[in-house]
């Protein structure tokens, strides 16, 4: 009956994981997200995660659930080059931890996410003959998992077209894991805009621009703020921290406004905008695929390889979103923001052609072929 029941609801036998990267939410979250689906597979599962003493995995992993490693370890300082000269010796010591950790854990297979710390443990087990799966998130793979390719398991891609980065017949497409309770929401708009102390009937934008902010963003918003609520136009605006204090001085006396440094409740916030202003990382790129409201995106021009632009060039040559340069946020992002809350063809585009990329489930299908491949 207990092997009718598994054959009925999918399950297979536990296996033991490890997930190895962070660094960034952009990591983590997908990392968490396989986690989640490959215990919903098969619940017998035993994780374990591995990332950097000190990055913000150490604590988001723990308040998912999972029992997470640290390793000492850094990535390469491109502002300061005598910061570097401690690498290749924590490069050492790491791989000595991560020795340590595989010999006691013994997995049957090793997932990396990116991130510096998912380079010694992916590379260990592969010389370990220990199968190893990559999932590259964005448009413009990492130097890490581009080294790891080669002998890789298999690689999972947000998007097609990765062959130059990837042995292409080791490439999956299966999109970027999001967080359940945005792939999944139910939250109503009517809700939403009270948790915000916002009005119903208003046009209501969101503007993010990551947990640090963006500079370019807050600036915009900040110099036309009055002009943005003579339209009539409602914010929902996080700051980052460096940024908050001047925002909510700007915001003092004025309704329609809701600010802070960093929204825990993206859910909410992503159901009571009508038009989001974001960065374009891979995970918030993905999010808005599946949101389906109209974007502007405003790429950080100093992410590796100028990977933010690839990321958000994607989306403009099919005509879901609208790009900004980071240098020109200043003088044209609020007048194209106006522009578009007054283009209301131009917004059903928009929301339609994002939601055509939009991808539900890259978990489960992450999940699936990795038991697939191990059972």
């Amino acid at each position: 009956m207990q092997e009718m029941n598994q054959m009925l609801t999918g399950k297979v036998k536990g296996r033991r994981f490890i997930i190895a990267g962070g660094g960034t939410g952009g990591h983590i979250f997908p990392a968490i997200a396989i986690a989640n689906a490959l215990k919903k597979n098969a619940p017998q599962s035993v994780f374990l995660f591995v990332g950097a003493t000190g990055k913000m995995e150490m604590e988001k992993v723990p308040q998912a659930g999972y029992e997470i490693k640290g390793l000492t370890i850094a990535g390469f300082n491109r502002s300061s080059l005598i910061k570097n000269i401690s690498l290749p010796f924590k490069l050492l010591k790491s791989f000595f931890q991560v020795s340590s950790i595989l010999k006691s854990f013994r997995p049957d297979a090793v997932i990396g996410v990116g991130g510096y710390s998912s380079f010694p443990v992916l590379r260990y087990a592969q010389s370990k003959g220990i199968p190893t799966f990559i999932h590259e998130a964005n448009s413009f793979a990492g130097k890490s998992n581009m080294l790891l390719g080669k002998n890789a398991t298999r690689i999972f891609t947000a998007i097609d077209g990765m062959e130059k980065f990837f042995p292409p017949e080791k490439i999956s497409i299966s999109g970027n894991p999001v967080r359940n309770a945005i792939a999944h929401s139910q939250v109503q708009k009517e809700d939403a805009l009270r948790y915000f102390g916002l009005q119903k009937g208003k046009k209501t934008v969101l503007t993010v621009g990551g947990s640090l902010g963006a500079k370019s963003i807050n600036e915009a918003i900040g110099k036309q703020l009055d002009l943005l609520l003579q339209k009539g136009i409602q914010l929902i605006w996080q700051t980052g921290t460096s940024y908050k204090s001047e925002a909510e001085r700007l915001c003092k006396g004025h309704d329609g406004i809701y600010v802070n440094d960093f929204i825990t409740e993206m859910p909410n916030a992503y159901a009571a905008a009508d038009f989001v202003i974001s960065r374009s990382g891979a995970m918030a790129v993905s999010e808005l695929c599946i949101v389906g409201k109209p974007v502007i995106f405003v790429p950080y021009p100093y992410a590796a390889e100028d990977h933010q632009t690839v990321n958000a060039q994607k989306l403009v040559n099919n005509h879901a979103a609208m790009l900004i340069e980071d240098k020109e946020a200043l003088n044209k992002l609020v007048p194209a923001l106006l522009a578009l809350t007054q283009n209301s063809s131009l917004q059903e585009s928009l929301s339609y052609h994002i939601s055509q990329m939009a991808i539900y489930d890259a978990d489960q299908r992450i999940a699936e072929e990795i038991l697939a491949y191990l059972n």
